[in-house]
């Protein structure tokens, strides 16, 4: 349902992509958008058509198809906050709106109008005598027409709607006499009405006849459903459209660009269209409207003046800030049809919470806007095809029967092959299933390789002191038995691209560390210090450690990432220098790390773990190290590298009166 905006915090949910199925339902029943039936239909599943439905729908029934439900987040619309039902199959269109209208929302959200619900119905009228004064008479009488087809539908005239007016059209016909055609304008209020139309035009047919003395021959609505309109708008400050290592103005004059583009050539609009129809058909078919219908209203609209033509329009604004408007037609219904057929329709309806079709008509044309900002901003940064590899790639890996257990490991390898196609996929399949046949019998298939430990990074766990030792205490930690594989490769790009596909994450570093978002500061770091910012790499990490779980996973990816780009490019760097840039790497995650999590990921064994001191000058990083055993800190002139703290075993620094229990827990977690 809406809300006021003072309950904005309902329809924000953060992370809501990271949860599974069932905890999403649940969370959105417990913020009040889902009733308690409706979340038990979800869970249950019950709110799925059934075959015996089905067969009551259209003719010749075998099954049922499925398409995904998901939900469009953070739309804010005429001040009142939605959660946008949406079914569609490919991926990357719910995740774009999404992000779009957060962006939007900071902004103030979207501002939308629309016209009456107003359906055309066509009387065609041939062999008329004498057309002109046909046409003068129907006008002269048309508050009988009006009458006559309005008694036919009562009700709806009872609920504010109905007949509203009548135009005459004339047309030349080949042969060279004219036709007439009687327009019948018909509010059909929430209603999608095209059964109402197409009666009331049955209904007048004869009285039409009777006053132009021509025959009637089609009696038919029009689908160009230009009375129904929609007119959709967002303000965008620039500081807003920084995004993935561009400044805000070039975003902006990127976006303007490109809808000049789709304004002036047919070629590009009608992709640009599309892209604004994968929204507005989503919500469609998620409430039971006739997709088809508002498609070629969408078409027509865009071709009104004889070339076809972009429906958006994206501009520079007094203060610099970004305009986008969308115009086009909207006729839409939330009573009838397949309400009554399809109980994910009414149940999607309930969740959206809209009052009125026209209501349904301007949120459906801030989806529309959202969805073309969204292709127009990845177009003119990073590109489409980037953003969407690792989501297509997860489609790809369904369809090939990636299963549960190793649906991640099947993407990963998709992705890393660089070939996101289905027979790919498949082969990638089986050879998963065979690596895991042969795990379980302890043999190792020819085929296998075991992974490059140089390319990797470990998880940690800390057994005892994890808050202590950010203050100087000692830490005992363990390497987790889950690690970040990294790969580097050469591309013709002429950027570094990073993709972490088990993430979702892909972006391009940008050269300018000004222009780089928290994201990228970690990896412009390496690349700064070994000094290959102006390479052309694709970076692929495949992480088996998770993130925010406190397991180590960013100091993992930064060590997988250093030594990747170290067995690359024949670096030669000790584990001390990995040691030391990953810290820094870690310095921009959290601020202030104590260096444990680095350390770890570095050396992958168990240590007792403290802050280093201060080594004398005359020391070297190894030579400590292989002296004492301790953590250490690089000297002032070095200072700039950070802490590389180094290992020592466990057993032996154990002090003599620590009990022996802890000692086994210890041997037991490095075993």
């Amino acid at each position: 349902m809406s809300v006021e905006p003072s309950s904005a915090e309902r329809s924000r949910f953060p992370a809501f992509y990271k949860l599974s199925v069932f905890d999403r339902v649940r969370i959105i029943h417990e913020r009040g958008w889902l009733s308690i039936e409706d979340h038990q239909a979800l869970v249950s599943g019950e709110h799925t058509l059934k075959v015996h439905k089905a067969d009551k729908m259209i003719e010749n029934v075998v099954g049922v198809m499925g398409l995904p439900v998901g939900l469009g987040l953070n739309f804010l619309v005429n001040g009142r906050d939605y959660i946008v039902p949406l079914v569609v199959e490919e991926p990357s269109i719910v995740a774009a709106l999404s992000s779009a209208a957060k962006v939007v929302r900071g902004a103030g959200g979207f501002t939308v109008e629309s016209t009456e619900p107003v359906l055309i119905g066509q009387v065609q009228v041939v062999d008329v005598p004498h057309p002109a004064q046909a046409k003068a008479v129907l006008l002269q009488r048309k508050d009988e027409l009006l009458n006559l087809a309005n008694s036919l539908h009562p009700q709806m005239v009872a609920r504010g709607g109905g007949a509203k007016d009548v135009e005459v059209h004339l047309h030349a016909r080949a042969e060279g006499s004219d036709m007439l055609v009687v327009h019948l304008l018909v509010d059909t209020r929430d209603a999608m009405g095209a059964n109402l139309v197409n009666t009331m035009c049955e209904g007048v047919a004869s009285l039409v006849e009777s006053m132009t003395g021509g025959r009637v021959f089609l009696r038919i609505l029009s689908n160009f459903a230009d009375r129904a309109m929609v007119r959709a708008r967002c303000v965008i400050p620039i500081e807003d459209l920084t995004t993935k290592g561009h400044a805000g103005e070039e975003v902006r004059d990127g976006v303007v660009l490109a809808n000049e583009f789709a304004c002036v050539d047919p070629y590009r609009a009608t992709t640009h269209n599309k892209g604004i129809m994968n929204g507005v058909d989503a919500v469609a078919l998620a409430t039971g409207n006739d997709w088809r219908s508002i498609e070629a209203a969408a078409h027509a609209y865009a071709a009104r003046g004889g070339r076809y033509t972009s429906l958006t329009r994206w501009y520079k604004g007094e203060q610099g800030e970004l305009v986008g408007e969308l115009e086009m037609p909207m006729k839409v219904g939330i009573v009838g049809g397949s309400l009554q057929s399809n109980a994910t329709v009414a149940l999607d309806l309930r969740l959206l919470g809209v009052k009125s079709a026209r209501e349904l008509a301007e949120v459906m044309g801030a989806v529309g806007l959202a969805q073309n900002f969204s292709a127009l901003r990845a177009l003119v940064t990073d590109g489409i095809q980037q953003g969407h590899m690792t989501l297509h790639a997860r489609s790809v890996a369904i369809t090939a029967g990636a299963t549960a257990e190793i649906f991640d490991t099947v993407v990963e390898r998709l992705v890393e092959s660089g070939e996101i196609k289905i027979w790919k996929a498949q082969e990638i399949v089986l050879q998963v299933r065979k690596e895991a046949r042969g795990a379980a019998t302890g043999s190792r298939t020819s085929d296998q390789q075991a992974p490059d430990p140089r390319a990797c990074g470990h998880g940690k766990i800390i057994l005892l002191g994890e808050h202590a030792v950010v203050y100087g205490s000692h830490a005992i930690a363990a390497p987790v038995p889950l690690a970040v594989r990294a790969t580097v490769q050469n591309t013709s790009s002429g950027s570094v691209d990073m993709l972490i596909p088990r993430w979702g994450v892909e972006y391009r570093l940008h050269r300018d560390p000004a222009h780089r978002d928290s994201f990228q500061q970690s990896l412009g770091i390496i690349f700064d210090t070994l000094g290959l910012t102006e390479g052309s790499l694709r970076i692929e990490a495949f992480p088996n450690v998770p993130r925010a779980m406190g397991l180590g996973g960013s100091a993992a990816m930064a060590v997988a990432v250093i030594r990747a780009l170290d067995q690359h490019f024949r670096l030669g760097l000790s584990d001390a220098q990995v040691n030391a840039l990953a810290y820094r790497c870690e310095e921009v995650a959290h601020g202030a790390p104590s260096g444990v999590d680095n350390t770890v990921a570095t050396y992958g064994k168990l240590v007792l773990y403290k802050r280093g001191q201060q080594p004398d000058e005359t020391d070297t990083p190894g030579d400590r190290h292989q002296r004492q055993g301790k953590p250490y800190r690089q000297d002032r002139r070095q200072r700039s590298q950070c802490l590389a703290a180094q290992p020592r075993t466990l057993r032996k620094h154990l002090p003599a009166d620590r009990p022996a229990h802890l000692a086994r827990r210890a041997s037991d977690a490095a075993a």
